[in-house]
């Protein structure tokens, strides 16, 4: 039976003027479509907080990139998952995977390699228990991300940082449109406390890495050519 994935959504709003793009950043768990049981984290109103969202992360689309990402390796976590595409939705929301086990790259973004900030969400846990993202608050700086585009090359990641944040201090600006003249890659879920009555998980966890280079048909991190 299909995993009921735990969800990380943005809603994004528009001003009158055009001149700023509000997100609300939420986590909150999903039911796909049978009743949750008594007691199962699912179903729960989503804990919604606003946050400055770049326009061009919500406008930009995957249509004509050359590249785009196929499958996500984090060998310190033990993570190898598919990498699915993800847009809005139609009340401006952003699509989350449909399988907990598989990862969502934010194809309005740039994509994995390109120079940019490039966003990759995953669930946390689902009904059945731990989902894709599980242990992302437990990688460390200096342990290896990889990520297979579709011509069978590999972008090849640095942790960096990671960083939880309260729903209402989720920085979307750092997050989806920070890094600028060279590629970066943000893994995103949902993390910290988890209060049913206040919608669900009550913060975020994002973890930063630094582009190292590009191989040609390994995933193997340790086979990064660094891009200094």
């Amino acid at each position: 039976m299909r995993k009921k994935p735990y969800s990380v959504t943005a809603r994004t709003l528009h001003r009158v003027s055009g001149a700023t793009v509000m997100a609300i950043v939420a986590c909150a768990l999903m039911a796909l479509a049978l009743q949750p049981n008594p007691g199962s984290r699912a179903s729960e109103d989503a804990v919604t907080v606003s946050a400055p969202l770049p326009l061009a992360a919500q406008s930009k689309t995957d249509a004509g990139a050359k590249l785009t990402p196929v499958s996500l390796t984090i060998p310190a976590i033990d993570v190898k998952a598919g990498i699915t595409r993800l847009g809005l939705n139609d009340d401006r929301t952003v699509q989350v995977p449909k399988d907990a086990d598989d990862a969502g790259w934010y194809r309005n973004g740039p994509a994995p390699g390109e120079n940019g900030s490039a966003v990759i969400l995953g669930h946390v846990d689902s009904t059945t228990g731990p989902a894709v993202f599980y242990r992302l608050k437990n990688l460390e700086r200096g342990e290896k991300v990889a990520v297979r585009l579709s011509d069978d090359s590999v972008a090849h990641y640095q942790v960096v940082r990671v960083a939880l944040y309260a729903n209402e201090d989720f920085p979307a600006q750092k997050v989806y449109s920070a890094s600028v003249g060279k590629p970066a890659l943000n893994l995103v879920t949902c993390g910290g406390s988890y209060d049913r009555d206040a919608g669900g998980y009550q913060s975020n966890v994002v973890v930063y890495t630094k582009y190292l280079g590009a191989t040609g048909g390994t995933a193997s991190p340790e086979a990064t050519t660094s891009a200094g």
